[in-house]
């Protein structure tokens, strides 16, 4: 499944009534997890990625992403675009629909015990395809500037790809990571051991 922050099209409604982004990084694990469930075909772990910019990250200005009530229409409202104003800024909504499929796989593992629902931000990884959604200059300054100068000086805000992919493998394989938890960087991080967020 695909995952992001899409692009251009991010806040265009799907025919479901949510805007891609969410649709894009929700919709169809929800489907794909309750389909399983119906068919009893899932017995062991559910992983949904999510991403360092719930709990924010302060050394880049990004804020914690924080509900006003965390109601369903609050919810729903993340879903349809509508709670970002008239103005859909895919950057700033993606945070929050992360938060949303977060907050959906933390229900899953309260309702079903049996199973291990974990949710894992793979932190920042250089060496995927993320940046190519981004417009131009946004695009330029991650792959040529942030990634292989900035975020290295910075220490502990960047790693290889090999890192990002052992935290998802981790977080499956390893009974260290529990059901029901959120794993990401350490506070203030984009890279290193994962804690419970």
């Amino acid at each position: 499944m695909r995952g992001g922050m899409v692009g251009k099209t991010a806040g265009v409604l799907t025919p479901s009534g949510m805007n891609e982004l969410a649709a894009t990084n929700i919709l169809g694990h929800v489907i794909l997890v309750d389909e399983l469930l119906k068919r009893d075909k899932l017995r062991k772990v559910v992983l949904f990625v999510s991403a360092e910019a719930v709990p924010g990250v302060k050394p880049l200005g990004m804020k914690p992403v924080a509900m006003k009530t965390s109601s369903a229409d609050e919810f729903a409202a993340v879903l349809d675009g509508t709670y970002f104003g008239k103005k859909f800024d895919f950057v700033q909504a993606y945070g929050y629909v992360k938060y949303v499929g977060t907050m959906w796989t933390l229900s899953m593992a309260r309702k079903y015990p049996n199973l291990k629902f974990v949710v894992v931000s793979p932190g920042n990884t250089k060496g995927t395809l993320a940046p190519n959604n981004l417009p131009p200059p946004m695009r330029f300054m991650l792959k040529f500037v942030m990634m292989p100068i900035v975020f290295p000086l910075m220490g502990g805000m960047v790693h290889d790809l090999e890192v990002g992919v052992k935290r998802f493998v981790d977080a499956i394989s390893d009974e260290r990571y529990k059901s029901g938890v959120f794993y990401a960087s350490k506070e203030g991080k984009l890279s290193g051991d994962m804690v419970v967020t």
